[in-house]
């Protein structure tokens, strides 16, 4: 009977346990991007590609639609400078099927830009193919993510955001020697907003063709359901 008595308690733990477990989702918060239909975010880019500064605003809203792209379900961003953005998310794995910035071709492709639950210093690479105007043949490359810095505060256009995730990506090419073809690509990521500020520099000088890209993108206000 002792022994009896003694079980029980232990046995309702392990019963309101497992019940806990299997009835209590992953906070939405925790995630790097919100998906709710309506959230929307205001960006402002200031391109310093070029001898004068161009700068220009986009507002991009999340819609109540999905759509499936290479067997995941991307979630449906409208753009106020023009067509759709498609994220997705898969377990800690986020992915956006869009092209390079331009100048180095127009192929879209899906891109995982985001690992929120490794280690400071991982790295993942993708290799495709760059169709630069003026380079009479497809350019292989190779695209590297770095986790430069997580759980950092980061403000952005006077908004202080914490457990910020930092992103930096290169991009290499066999065919391109490295003094002809330099990059310096920085994403910065927060629970919830996702992209807060990114900064993104490439120069080529190559067999004649010259492109340079300088564009910096800031989360200007959100407003998240």
């Amino acid at each position: 009977m002792k022994i009896k008595i003694l079980l029980f308690p232990i046995l309702l733990l392990l019963l309101v346990s497992c019940k806990k477990d299997k009835t209590t989702p992953p906070a939405a918060n925790d995630k790097y991007l919100t998906t709710s239909a309506g959230s929307t975010w205001n960006y402002h880019v200031t391109d310093n590609s070029d001898t004068v500064a161009v700068n220009s605003d986009y507002t991009l809203t999340s819609t109540p639609g999905d759509t499936s792209i290479n067997g995941k379900t991307y979630h449906i961003f409208s753009n106020s400078a023009g067509g759709d953005k498609y994220l997705a998310i898969t377990g800690h794995d986020y992915y956006e099927f869009d092209s390079l910035p331009v100048g180095l071709g127009i192929s879209v492709f899906e891109r995982l830009y985001l690992k929120d639950d490794v280690i400071l210093g991982t790295s993942w690479a993708q290799n495709l193919n760059l169709t630069i105007t003026g380079v009479p043949v497809p350019v292989p490359a190779e695209v590297t993510n770095t986790i430069a810095e997580t759980g950092i505060s980061r403000t952005v256009n006077g908004t202080t955001y914490s457990d910020v995730i930092h992103v930096s990506t290169v991009i290499n090419s066999t065919l391109i020697p490295v003094a002809s073809f330099t990059t310096s690509i920085n994403n910065y990521y927060a629970k919830k907003y996702g992209l807060i500020e990114s900064s993104v520099i490439i120069n080529l000088d190559f067999a004649g063709i010259v492109k340079n890209v300088n564009t910096e993108t800031k989360l200007v206000s959100a407003t998240l359901l």
